[in-house]
């Protein structure tokens, strides 16, 4: 349903590189995620496929239609909801829906069975003035007037960013819903955690991709032991493990610092873990191996 081959963008005369060379493919029905930070290229390539930019090379389709020659028909078959909250904030619930499905050529009731789940949460308050909703309420307006004419691709470009942690898991879960009627959906998001809830993610940082696999599979390539370390003065053990002799990967996570190790026995690598703290006077320290997650398999990438 989406296909990239070698797509680059570049930005004030070709100075600023958005994104090179990127290739991938979206199969139909499937939840595909872009994974990354901000500024590593997702909007970019959002705005390419939904035909409001044009790349400087490469080509891509999107549900069969090119991206340059047939923009016309991917715009009717293509939901896209942006990163910043773009409905009309003078209209009510149910007129920027209405206006939405006006726009393409169809009614609320007809495809009412494709946002009914979602719609009932806000119903509610159709009355109520978009510009005055929650940040959660509006992300599930927007979703239902990306959805109001039955696209057969949905692009979200980063849909929970800035809304609290019930919404975002209420978000997903509808999203998990619409996956399940067959809808194609690409999601972009810079929150890791999220990514689990991909079909495949590709790992993006600095307009290149650094992975493409599912969840699941990226991190069992994870090539070393990962231990997560917590004592008294973060900051000093945090300086301690990567000046040591042998200068071991660690990073902040939390309220942990997690510490890649060289493939040892684990009693080998806890104890040598200690023995490293307990020499610099170091007291009440917990160490614990971990099971790697997708923010530990971005970081390692970018350290190797």
């Amino acid at each position: 349903m989406v296909s990239l081959s070698n797509i680059s963008k570049t930005y004030q005369k070709g100075s600023v590189k958005a994104v090179t060379d990127i290739s991938f493919s979206v199969g139909e029905g499937e939840l595909f995620g872009l994974i990354g930070p901000d500024g590593a290229g997702k909007s970019t390539l959002f705005r390419i496929l939904t035909t409001l930019l044009l790349p400087d090379r490469g080509t891509a389709t999107v549900a069969g239609y090119d991206i340059v020659k047939d923009y016309n028909r991917i715009r009717r078959n293509v939901g896209y909801m942006p990163g910043r909250f773009s409905l009309y904030p003078d209209l009510s619930i149910e007129e920027n829906l209405q206006f939405f499905a006006t726009v393409f050529n169809t009614t609320v009731a007809e495809n009412y069975h494709l946002i009914k789940d979602i719609y009932v949460q806000i119903e509610p308050f159709a009355k109520r003035r978009a510009g005055k909703l929650s940040g959660g309420m509006k992300q599930k307006l927007a979703l239902c007037c990306a959805l109001i004419h039955k696209p057969k691709v949905l692009f979200l470009d980063e849909p929970t960013t800035g809304v609290d942690p019930v919404s975002r898991k209420e978000f997903w879960d509808m999203l998990k819903r619409l996956k399940d009627q067959g809808i194609t959906m690409v999601v972009s998001t810079p929150y890791m955690d999220e990514a689990t809830r991909c079909d495949r993610i590709a790992l993006i940082q600095h307009g290149r991709i650094l992975s493409i696999d599912t969840p699941q599979q990226i991190i069992a390539a994870y090539p070393s032991p990962l231990y997560a370390v917590r004592a008294v003065d973060t900051a000093r053990v945090l300086h301690l493990l990567s000046t040591h002799n042998a200068p071991l990967n660690s990073y902040l996570y939390g309220a942990y610092i997690h510490v890649e190790m060289p493939a040892w026995k684990e009693t080998q690598a806890t104890q040598t873990l200690r023995n490293v703290l307990m020499t610099a006077g170091v007291q009440d320290i917990e160490v614990k191996p971990v099971t790697p997650t997708i923010e530990d398999c971005f970081i390692k990438m970018l350290t190797t």
